[in-house]
């Protein structure tokens, strides 16, 4: 059965900690073992979809048993030690507040005025390039980074934590770093990282509708217009070659009344997405502080909505 008390102690060690350097993430070991795979598959030249799909298998696999064969372990010698392994992996999945933080940083910088500070700072959370991007880019680039992440890094993981624990939000942190690292449509990784990037797809096809549908619930409670956020979402949530970031990106859009998509570089190569929502007030720091305000009311509604069917269970 899975512990409410250990999600919930889950969400509020990310809300109040984030995720401080001096602390080993799950995340970096996953990055370091995607690598290791991927050396040791492509130099025996298994490196096409086969390839690819052993890939994934490993990887999730790999993180799956380990965790699992570590927290029996400490609980076999303290149980409360097992709980607060469980408790750290829950917590590792969440990043609400390393994502706040991270681009808090990036709006200070711009704010005072330090444009080049502001880019680079970018560049740490983005993957489009960031050198010669303006005032007005930067803010987009924030908003947008801050809605789709609200589905990736904050409502996905905190669905799967809820249906099935630490070990299913470490399956779905384990594909998410694969996409990440593999998912890329050029010709290193077309084929190889064709199985990691459609299983990412699929697990976040729910999480990211309802990341839109917990915006529009939410937008009024924050100051913003839900009914634009449903409007939007209904009619520019495609308007993207992700099936699924353009639902929160176009649900906030929509809320905070700004126009993102627009033409982005990619390792100097100019890619032109199609525009989500309408431009009826500038990007700004207002516009970012809307969404950051909308990514916590939306996992706050997610964490209540969840506590009643437990309750409901319960009683």
């Amino acid at each position: 059965m899975i512990e409410p008390a250990v999600i919930l102690a889950a969400v509020v060690l990310d809300l109040v900690l984030g995720d401080p350097r001096w602390l080993a993430h799950p995340v970096v070991y996953m990055g370091k073992l995607v690598g290791l795979l991927e050396r040791v598959l492509r130099r025996f030249r298994i490196d096409g979809i086969v390839g690819g799909i052993m890939l994934l298998v490993c990887m999730v696999a790999a993180t799956v048993v380990t965790a699992d064969a570590l927290m029996r372990s400490l609980a076999v010698i303290f149980p409360w030690a097992g709980t607060a392994a469980a408790i750290f992996f829950s917590y590792a999945c969440l990043a609400a507040r390393s994502l706040h933080q991270e681009s808090k940083l990036v709006a200070n910088a711009l704010v005072a005025g330090d444009m080049e500070e502001a880019r680079r700072l970018l560049s740490r959370i983005v993957g489009r390039d960031t050198e010669q991007l303006n005032e007005a880019e930067i803010w987009r680039a924030l908003v947008e980074t801050v809605s789709e992440n609200t589905s990736d890094g904050v409502i996905a993981p905190l669905l799967y934590l809820m249906i099935g624990g630490p070990l299913l939000g470490l399956a779905y942190k384990a594909v998410n770093t694969l996409d990440s690292m593999v998912g890329y449509r050029n010709d290193l990784y077309l084929k190889f990282g064709w199985a990691s990037a459609r299983c990412d797809d699929l697990f976040n096809y729910v999480p990211a509708r309802l990341t839109g549908l917990l915006m529009v619930i939410t937008a009024p409670l924050v100051g913003l217009s839900g009914k634009d956020a449903w409007k939007t979402m209904l009619r520019d949530g495609r308007n993207h070659s992700s099936p699924n970031s353009g639902i929160p990106e176009a649900a906030a859009a929509g809320a905070l009344g700004v126009q993102l998509g627009g033409t982005n570089r990619y390792g100097g190569v100019a890619v032109t997405k199609p525009a989500i929502g309408e431009e009826r007030r500038s990007l700004s720091l207002q516009s970012y502080r809307g969404a950051v305000r909308l990514m916590y009311a939306a996992e706050a509604l997610l964490v209540a909505a969840w506590l009643l069917v437990v309750l409901w269970v319960v009683i």
